[in-house]
């Protein structure tokens, strides 16, 4: 699974083979600029979620419900999901929490929306948890987490992410539940794996989490074009004849260009 924001990133993943994509409310921060996934809105969500589905008409796509949404009354959570579904044209939706929103679960595919949960590190925490930190590494707070992954797929959570935990943890997990279980910075021995899509292209975000392998360093080539572009349009090497639209006939009465062999 990987992530996707637009209609360019969409294609691209669907034309790589990706099996799932995720219009993850992370696109606050790499996409919008924001510090953290909080500001990111329902309406945000539905309008990225749109240009996934356009770009990737084939490849099944999940969409985050985003900050207190799932903390909402039943009926408002629902009409949200409802809405990604609906207007976003996502196949799913995924929301973070453990047993709390297990009853959410439960009403929201009761309705016929697919949920997949999250647990671990929750993003739309952090200014509680102040700050994006490891979870699971006492052993109360593993068994913490897999009894809401048991939770969750008890409510009918047809899969599991699992964020930034001991990679113990994440097999522990992919051992509890019957569902699959998709790791980001959970280890080896779970059965997928997701990445933010700038970070596994060394796009714009700077410095990766340690769990990131980049496949590309994309900063430095879009930099390197950009400059040389600049540069050749100060110089006044762009724009070449190549590059303008020429008449196939002369345009009676038009001036006499640069080379033209015409006299006074």
């Amino acid at each position: 699974m990987l992530t996707a924001y637009d209609a360019p990133s969409a294609r691209l993943a669907e034309a790589a083979g990706v099996d799932l994509l995720l219009v993850g409310d992370s696109l606050g921060m790499v996409v919008l600029g924001f510090s953290s996934t909080v500001s990111v809105t329902l309406e945000m969500m539905v309008h990225h979620t749109q240009a996934v589905r356009r770009g990737a008409p084939e490849t099944f796509t999940v969409a985050d419900l985003p900050f207190l949404w799932a903390h909402e009354a039943p009926e408002a959570a629902l009409r949200a999901a409802g809405r990604l579904i609906q207007e976003g044209g996502a196949h799913a939706v995924k929301l973070e929490g453990g047993a709390e929103v297990a009853p959410l679960v439960r009403r929201l595919v009761a309705a016929g929306i697919p949920v997949m949960g999250h647990l671990g590190l929750l993003p739309q925490t952090v200014l509680v948890t102040g700050g994006y930190r490891v979870q699971g590494k006492s052993a109360a707070e593993a068994e913490r987490i897999v009894a809401d992954a048991r939770a969750l797929v008890e409510a009918g959570a047809f899969s599991l992410v699992v964020e930034a935990v001991p990679e113990s943890v994440g097999r522990s997990v992919a051992r509890a539940v019957p569902v699959p279980v998709i790791g980001i910075g959970a280890g080896r021995f779970v059965d997928g794996q997701v990445l933010v899509y700038h970070d596994l292209l060394g796009y714009g975000v700077g410095r990766a989490p340690r769990f990131v392998k980049r496949y590309a360093e994309l900063d430095a080539v879009i930099v390197g074009a950009i400059r040389a572009y600049a540069d050749d349009v100060r110089s006044g090497r762009f724009p070449e004849a190549a590059h303008a639209y020429l008449p196939v006939e002369a345009v009676p009465g038009e001036a006499a260009g640069p080379g033209s062999d015409a006299g006074a």
